[in-house]
């Protein structure tokens, strides 16, 4: 008995604080829903549905984190709870307001909605950080810049070279972030990173770096090597060679080289440099090589000889020409070229007077070593004597001179003698072909006929001289055979051609071993 009542009781008992717990109502946060740090804003959150006789403690917090209280009230009689805040940076985001019964742990908690806050913290400090490394370096390098900010949220960016907005394809920006690629020379320049914010869209903010200089070396390029010949005197001469690069950061440093013998190095504040070596003409004297260098790497040029062949002759010149309407020429191409020479100067002379490069009615194009070309236009002024003199370029006392030839524009139009000689030769082989044809075809009809004349004069022998010996009387039948060949197929004969002698002959054959059969 005394065991039931207990269980009684103590129903009683928990059924009496369950009808003495009551549910709080959700309480509303409410704001302003932006600030700028260190100033002062104030929050509010009320309680609508409050138990009667109840204090009611009202606590701030950012939503995720009950750690760290930022602010509470305690509401008696329904009193609206009220937060005042200074604000720091770590209020930006999610703000939510907890209601809870002070001293009665039975009703449980309840929590607003959030309400968000954009704390504003005002730019300041910009930096720009080179984070790729040194501030000089050789294209092809990828640069990083970072743009370092001692304060400030919130924030946009622009990045300017030489005071104008980096917008090439080249170049990407990433918020606080710059970032090229594959640097070349334009490259090159002062950055500054602008940083920029705002509160309320009223008050904006802005902070500029100091610029950075950022020098981005060109690699020199590949040289050209060439040499002229200096004639120093009568038997002396010398082989000025050149070393050029068209780009690269200066100073540069060339060097020569003959084979793997360095010749002569310098380091010149421009991109060529010349070397004075001496020279025999006519001798092979090595293969010369430059190399240049600013820095980074090492280029090369061409390997080229090192040796000189004078001019030689003979100097030939020839010509081909170009037709208009009628088939008139109207303009030429003369070409001059010497036997032997590495470094020719050609000339090209009219009557005896020298022809520059360009004049009313020619051009002179120079392909040296192999040629020089000369282009005319056909008409009055361009009649007259031609020919090229060729000399080398580094001593011009002795020169070689082509044949002359004479033109006009009635020489140029008359057909020359040699396509006459030739048309009229082949009109006359043609004759007599046609005539040597004709003969050979009449001698051999004549031919052909006396053979089938003597043909039908021995056929005709033959059968008379059979018919003599046969006997008609005792071979009746026999003389039958024969008169029958005779008076047909003999009369053919007489008539056949060549080709048919082997017929006859086998014939002939048959009437012979008929008669020998019969005695």
């Amino acid at each position: 008995m005394f065991p039931s009542l207990f269980v009684v009781i103590l129903g009683l008992y928990y059924c009496s604080n369950g009808s003495s717990q009551s549910l709080l109502g959700r309480p509303l946060l409410f704001g302003p829903s932006e600030a700028k740090v260190n100033t002062f804003a104030e929050f509010h959150c009320e309680l609508l549905d409050n138990p009667s006789n109840e204090s009611i403690l009202l606590q701030l917090f950012k939503e995720g984190n009950r750690d760290r209280l930022l602010a509470e009230y305690t509401s008696l009689d329904d009193e609206v709870g009220s937060f005042p805040l200074v604000i720091r940076s770590h209020h930006n985001g999610n703000l939510e307001c907890v209601a809870k019964v002070q001293n009665n742990s039975n009703i449980e908690p309840t929590v607003s909605n959030t309400h968000y806050l954009r704390v504003v913290e005002p730019v300041k400090g910009a930096k720009v950080v080179i984070r790729s490394g040194s501030v000089e370096f050789f294209e092809g390098k990828t640069l990083e810049l970072f743009c370092e900010l001692t304060a400030g949220n919130e924030v946009s960016y622009k990045w300017l070279l030489n005071g104008r907005p980096v917008s090439s394809p080249f170049h990407y920006v990433a918020d606080d972030h710059l970032f090229i690629y594959s640097t070349t020379s334009e490259d090159s320049g002062s950055y500054m990173c602008v940083a920029t914010n705002h509160f309320n869209n009223t008050e904006f903010f802005t902070s500029n770096s100091s610029e950075v200089v950022i020098s981005v070396k060109d690699v020199v390029s590949k040289p050209d090597i060439s040499f002229t010949v200096l004639k120093e005197d009568s038997n002396n001469y010398s082989a000025v060679v050149t070393c050029e690069s068209t780009k690269g950061t200066l100073p540069v440093n060339f060097s020569l080289y003959n084979r793997d013998e360095l010749v002569a190095s310098v380091t010149v504040e421009d991109r060529n440099a010349t070397f004075k070596i001496p020279l025999v003409l006519g001798r092979h004297l090595g293969w010369l090589q430059c190399q240049a260098n600013n820095g980074d790497n090492i280029t090369y040029s061409e390997w080229i000889p090192l040796e000189v062949v004078p001019v030689g002759g003979p100097v030939t010149m020839h010509y081909n020409y170009d037709v208009g309407e009628n088939y008139a020429v109207i303009g030429l191409r003369f070409y001059c070229k010497a036997a032997k020479g590495s470094l020719p100067r050609y000339q090209w002379f009219l009557n005896k007077t020298l022809l520059l490069d360009r004049g009313s009615f020619y051009y002179v194009v120079d392909q040296p070593p192999e040629q020089s070309i000369l282009l005319l236009s056909v008409g009055r002024s361009s009649a007259g004597t031609y020919h090229c003199e060729v000399s080398d370029s580094f001593d011009s006392t002795t020169a070689i001179s082509s044949k002359r030839q004479y033109l006009d524009k009635e020489v140029l139009n008359r057909l020359p003698v040699l396509v006459v000689a030739v048309v009229f030769g082949c009109f006359t082989f043609l004759v007599l072909l046609v005539c040597a044809c004709c003969g050979i075809g009449v001698v051999f009809s004549q031919r052909q006929n006396r053979g089938k004349s003597l043909v039908s004069f021995e056929m005709e022998s033959m059968i008379a001289a059979y018919e003599g010996e046969l006997d008609s009387s005792e071979y009746n039948e026999g003389a039958d055979v024969v008169m029958a060949a005779t008076g047909g197929d003999f009369d053919q004969a007489s008539e056949a051609s060549v080709d048919e002698w082997p017929r006859i002959e086998r014939e002939k054959r048959t009437l012979e071993d008929e008669a020998a059969e019969e005695p």
